[in-house]
């Protein structure tokens, strides 16, 4: 059994909003005492003699007999509060989702802008994710480069993904199109098998990547990124992307230092189309916070909770603060 992490108590709405109305009674029953103690003291200034009355009982009545009236009406406030069911956010982890870690092996990755590379940079952020994600979540590993591998299909072991993870590789070409297809399909499959209610299960594609798409050279190809990520929007699974490394990275081909500058445009636009949102990390203590982010925003689901519980207790308790006002000050209950 999974318990609900709890979050700050602020009210999110009313499931009975029309019990309020009975706060006019409440009204009423304070504009009932004012008026009574405005008659009591009328009264009494008809028909006492306050000569007498002074040299008798010199001393005027205290403000504080007021005070069980006082909370009696807090009291049935905070009651009417509670009957009206109060709602609050209450975040829940996830049990039945899936995620796709899709990974970019590609030769930019071997840049050293980020040390000590960029992929071994990956390497140890992936895993951290791997580890913080909620334990009933099936995550799924997905690298690619000119070709997507699925490496570890949606599971609940995390040894086997972080294991993958370790056994990276590099190699030429970007199809990030293709990545995002390979994805949609495993998570097609999974959500077939994983079954449990009438909808299929929440998905979320994570892409990681530094460098626009090379295969197809028009990411709206059939099989472009950005086609993908129409289709993910059409599938409701959206992709958060990650652009990771500096606009100075080099890598050496052929003896040769080329740069391979990171591309933010590409991958955030894939977030958009895909309805995702998009980040950016320049180094590896700002790709830890980027996924431990991620891990926050996919691990858990917001519901609605009960908030009335709360209002009920201390509605009960200023009512017995009501009555042991009463007694003490007033030596009878309120009127």
């Amino acid at each position: 059994m999974t318990l609900p992490v709890l979050g700050p108590m602020t009210l999110t709405g009313f499931e009975h909003a029309w019990y309020f109305l009975f706060l006019f009674v409440v009204a009423g029953l304070v504009g009932l005492y004012i008026a009574m103690q405005a008659a009591r003291r009328k009264r009494l200034l008809r028909f006492a003699n306050t000569e007498l009355l002074e040299s008798v009982s010199p001393r005027r009545p205290s403000r504080w007999r007021h005070l069980a009236t006082i909370l009696l009406m807090l009291s049935l406030v905070m009651l009417t509060i509670a009957m009206a069911g109060p709602t609050r956010d209450v975040r829940i982890p996830r049990n039945r989702a899936v995620v796709m870690l899709v990974i970019d092996v590609s030769q930019s990755m071997r840049a050293t802008d980020v040390a000590p590379s960029r992929l071994v940079a990956t390497q140890e952020a992936a895993k951290q994710f791997v580890d913080q994600m909620t334990p009933g979540i099936n995550l799924g590993l997905i690298s690619y480069a000119g070709a997507a591998t699925v490496l570890v299909s949606p599971t609940t072991n995390r040894d086997a993904t972080k294991n993958a993870i370790d056994k990276l590789q590099v190699a030429d070409r970007t199809a990030t199109g293709e990545a995002i297809f390979t994805a949609l399909q495993a998570i097609s499959t999974v959500g077939a098998v994983i079954g449990g209610g009438d909808t299929p299960p929440p998905a979320h594609v994570v892409l990681m990547s530094d460098g626009k798409e090379t295969v197809p050279s028009n990411p709206d190809n059939p099989k472009g990124a950005y086609t993908a990520a129409r289709t993910a929007k059409d599938q409701g699974v959206p992709i958060s992307t990650v652009s990771f490394g500096t606009p100075y990275g080099t890598v050496d081909m052929n003896g040769q230092q080329t740069p391979v500058p990171v591309d933010d445009e590409m991958l955030k636009k894939i977030a958009q189309l895909s309805k995702g949102e998009s980040y950016t990390a320049s180094n590896l203590e700002e790709l830890k916070k980027v996924f431990t982010n991620l891990q926050e925003q996919i691990g858990y689901e917001t519901q609605k909770g009960d908030a009335g519980t709360g209002w009920l207790r201390l509605g009960a308790l200023v009512l017995a603060l009501a009555a042991v006002a009463a007694l003490l000050i007033n030596r009878r209950l309120p009127n």
